[in-house]
């Protein structure tokens, strides 16, 4: 009997996997099928045999999912014979508009993702280099980034690797390395500590900063930023990015190029809000003045939340805080430029609270939530006023939107 090599073997695997998953589902009539059912329930969908024998309806169902997410997610891959991996792959990948920002900030002549996943971050971040290389273990998920690559006419080194295993073979340097470790264990828990992430970054990070003088990696927006530095060598800058106030990625910077202060860039992408830089030992310095409510409230967007710069908050608006654990601020003039939601509001007393009003409630540094509140008084949620409960250094307070 013939002995086929484990190299062959694999490469036969990969064939079959370009057969079935990405040859097969390009089929024109597959694809009619696919856009035809966009909008089903993908639920009874499953329950359902496929109509066709060469695809399997999970197959078919993995499509349909994938051009759903794109839609939102990442828009410039609704293009025709574009393939989409399973849904964890999906979920995992940033989306265009974090991606297009990065890129914006890197530059130079090579590139490498050391963990590609479903390539979009790379297929930004690289736009402004000539070598580009992307290392995935998943042969069949590198497969479509591959396939879906050469249909974009987009060109790269593909390589089918352990990170590791690739570092310790690796005899190249590059401008740049880009990694969005798995932020997930062997159970399928989410983590978040650097340690517990795959790969592990502490270990690896002397060996990153030996091949490249720039190592950029993508974290969970859960990871606090004071265990972030005390952990990591050689930290330059963080990027808090946000899409509609909603945190997504923290990005962290690492480089030879050390500096004494660590640069932090709060952004809020499509708010129209300005971004807001400091350095971590701004705040360190800082002092926040206090004061009852005036005209003007003010509410931090989520990165600046994330960030912890409460007190720098203060002193660069000039605006009077109104409780050490509310993060409101206070003045007689609008500052149109706050990265925020800025309100007209008056203070009130709870009488004035009418049953049956409508209203959006916001509750910080109170001992009831925004649910018990409506309970309490008799509320409907929405509308345009907002009702805020919080707390001065007098005591509880509710603001009313004038």
């Amino acid at each position: 009997m013939l002995r086929l090599s484990k190299h062959f073997h694999e490469q036969t695997l990969l064939v079959i996997q370009e057969k079935s998953v990405v040859k097969e589902v390009l089929k024109e009539e597959i694809q009619k099928y696919i856009n035809a059912n966009l909008n089903a329930d993908l639920h009874s969908l499953l329950l359902k045999k496929s109509p066709f024998p060469e695809v399997s309806i999970q197959e078919i169902v993995q499509q349909i999912k994938g051009k759903q997410v794109a839609q939102k997610k990442f828009p410039f891959l609704l293009k025709e014979g574009i393939i989409f991996p399973p849904q964890l792959n999906l979920e995992q990948s940033s989306s265009e508009k974090t991606a297009i920002y990065k890129s914006e900030i890197l530059k130079g002549k090579k590139f490498i993702d050391l963990t590609s996943g479903f390539g979009i971050d790379a297929y930004y971040l690289s736009q402004n280099f000539e070598d580009v290389t992307l290392v995935e273990q998943n042969s069949d998920l590198l497969e479509i980034v591959e396939h879906n690559w050469n249909t974009l006419d987009k060109k790269a080194k593909f390589i089918n690797q352990k990170l590791e295993d690739f570092l310790n073979e690796n005899q190249e340097t590059f401008d740049v390395i880009y990694l969005d470790p798995a932020r997930r264990d062997n159970n399928k828990n989410k983590v978040f500590l650097l340690e517990d992430l795959s790969p592990n970054i502490i270990e690896i990070q002397e060996k990153l900063l030996s091949i490249s003088n720039e190592v950029v990696i993508k974290l969970s927006p859960l990871i606090d930023l004071k265990y972030l530095i005390s952990v990591l060598q050689n930290v330059v800058r963080i990027e808090i990015i946000a899409v509609k106030n909603d945190v997504k990625e923290v990005v962290v910077f690492l480089s030879n190029e050390n500096s004494k202060d660590i640069i932090c860039h709060c952004v809020n992408l499509e708010s129209g809000e300005s971004n807001f830089n400091f350095t971590f030992g701004e705040e360190e310095n800082a002092h926040a003045e206090y004061a009852e409510p005036e005209k003007f409230i003010y509410i931090p967007n989520n990165p600046i939340l994330k960030a912890g710069i409460f007190n720098l908050i203060s002193e660069k608006f000039q605006l009077k805080k109104l409780h050490p654990n509310s993060h409101f601020y206070t003045s007689n003039e609008k500052l149109n430029d706050f990265p925020g939601r800025i309100f007209e509001m008056e203070t009130i007393d709870a009488k004035q609270i009418k049953k049956k009003s409508q209203f959006n409630i916001i509750s910080k540094n109170y001992p009831l939530k925004p649910e018990e509140i409506k309970k309490k008084y008799g509320l409907k949620d929405g509308g345009e006023s907002y009702l805020i409960f919080t707390q001065s250094k007098k005591g509880k307070i509710i603001l009313k939107s004038v």
